[in-house]
């Protein structure tokens, strides 16, 4: 008997820690699998796709005769986990190269796989530096620019977010090519400059396991891998080689600026959306004095108009964006107000907030 006579929920609370980085579909068989090894007193739960590696282990009180350890394939045994019935109670037990999972009158049957063939990510932090600072601070940091990060671009630097410590700040980038976004906050201590890339399906992961709360994350990096650890998770990623584009030169500084009301703005272009080309995903942002229009239309000569009062005294400015892109910002800041800052017809517009003085948005101009 591997383990006997426990609650499903103390093996699918860990379970479902690790399991986000599972493919169903895998060159390698083993890599669908989950680690499962006990080890004194601790139950230890371990995935890798080979890039990322999640570990996080549950402490069950007793301790263990003998450890021992096998692997199964992690999304058949949390499926299973998940349809049982609340408050079940469920048994482990190994034999040969099956392990069977029994809970009253229900029994399953999965195939293993030897844990001794299990890929390990091999540490790679030497010279490593770590700093530390709350999980509220680090997920904000990465909910503010990660819609911006590219997908599956032949500019693999891209499909990411950049994180530059520098001092006693924390930076993260994130850039398609057609819109950016950076954010920063302050941490303790004092670090030399070095940037990072990390992979965009390990953001997406630190993002959904990190709690809106003031407990310690550690970051600890070097040039060829992350190590996170928090709340009893250790999530452990190789970085991307290939250098950033130049943020800095990106974000622009504008003096013409104009504060709106996010939910107003956000309303307007959720209606212009609905008739703008499918493909161009085009709107015109036209501004006069006190005012702003904005335009879209498509190939069937279709047209949506929607006017914004505003306190807007520059000079008029007719500019095309990709709504999406707009949207994306407006949806993925908590803030009221949004301050948006122009330049000329063929400049990108900035969108920041005064409430989050370190946010700035960048969104390339369009034809249209």
């Amino acid at each position: 008997m591997f383990i006997e006579k426990i609650d499903k929920e103390i093996i699918l609370k860990p379970l479902q820690v690790v399991i986000g980085i599972v493919e169903r579909k895998q060159t390698l068989p083993i890599l669908s699998n989950v680690l499962i090894e006990k080890i004194e007193n601790q139950l230890q739960f371990t995935t890798t796709d080979l890039e990322i590696q999640i570990t996080t282990s549950i402490d069950l009180g007793i301790l263990f005769d003998q450890n021992s350890s096998f692997t199964v394939n992690g999304k058949k045994l949390h499926e299973i986990l998940k349809v049982l019935p609340e408050s079940s109670s469920i048994s482990i037990e190994l034999k040969e190269n099956k392990v069977q999972i029994k809970s009253n009158k229900s029994r399953f049957s999965l195939q293993t796989l030897p844990a001794v063939d299990f890929p390990e990510i091999s540490n790679q932090l030497d010279n490593s530096k770590i700093i530390s600072l709350s999980q509220k601070m680090l997920r904000d940091l990465i909910y503010s620019v990660q819609y911006a990060m590219a997908q599956q671009d032949v500019r693999y630097y891209l499909n990411g977010v950049l994180i530059i410590i520098d001092g006693n700040q924390l930076k993260i980038v994130a850039t398609d090519g057609h819109r950016l976004a950076f954010n920063m906050g302050n941490i303790e201590g004092f670090f030399e400059k070095q940037e990072i890339i990390l992979p965009r399906k390990a953001v997406i992961e630190l993002y959904k396991l990190l709690n809106d709360t003031d407990e310690i994350v550690n970051l600890e990096f070097s040039t060829q891998q992350v190590k996170i650890t928090f709340s009893g998770i250790t999530l452990i990623t190789k970085v991307i080689e290939g250098k950033f584009p130049d943020y800095e030169r990106v974000i622009p500084k504008y003096s013409n600026h104009l504060n709106m009301e996010k939910s107003i703005v956000q309303q307007a272009l959720q209606r212009a959306a609905i008739l703008s080309s499918e493909k161009f995903r085009g709107v015109r942002f036209i501004l006069t004095t006190n005012n702003l229009t904005i335009i879209s239309n498509n190939s069937e000569q279709e047209e949506a108009h929607e006017e914004i009062e505003t306190n807007y005294q520059g000079e008029p400015l007719d500019i095309g964006f990709n709504v999406n892109y707009l949207m994306d910002c407006l949806n993925n800041i908590s803030n009221n107000v949004a301050t948006f800052s122009f330049g000329d017809p063929n400049s990108s517009i900035l969108i920041s907030s005064p409430e989050s003085l370190n946010f700035r948005y960048v969104v390339m101009p369009m034809r249209i």
